[in-house]
């Protein structure tokens, strides 16, 4: 027995929505041990499902084929996770970091990034607000 690996996916639960699933496997995130796969590639039992969620890459091995939903206590019996422990030091450290090593052009600061950076700017010293002098870095030593 064969199952789409886009059903799969959304049957346990991985997606939310198969129309999801299908575009994760069109945009390249969803590989059938190792290969790219397109929504339509059928999976086996104990072929190994990688999906890519950034900015990790979660492996689930396929222990049973369905094509219906299940609830989520049933899951557990349909696959298994073998998402290497590295993955989610990767996310536990991408939790950590926060703002500071977003990647250029992600969007916006979310409300919690603008109030640590207005943390940080209240937190300046009072002698780094202005000088007693005048630095004039445009002219030219004229010696």
């Amino acid at each position: 027995m064969e199952a789409r690996v886009d059903r799969w996916m959304w049957a346990v639960r991985i997606f939310k929505t198969r129309t999801v699933a299908a575009e994760a496997c069109k945009m390249g995130r969803v590989c059938i041990n190792g290969a790219q796969a397109k929504a339509s590639r059928t999976v086996k039992v104990g072929d190994v499902v990688s999906v890519k969620k950034p900015p990790i890459t979660y492996s689930f091995k396929v222990l049973q084929l369905i094509e219906k939903r299940v609830g989520a206590k049933l899951v557990s019996e349909m696959m298994e996770n073998v998402t290497p422990p590295e993955q989610y030091e990767m996310l536990e450290m991408s939790k950590i970091s926060g703002f500071v090593n977003r990647a250029k052009g992600l969007g916006r600061p979310t409300k919690k990034d603008r109030r640590s950076l207005d943390e940080f700017v209240a937190a300046t010293p009072e002698y780094m607000d202005d000088f007693d002098f005048y630095f004039d870095f445009d002219s030219e030593d004229e010696d």
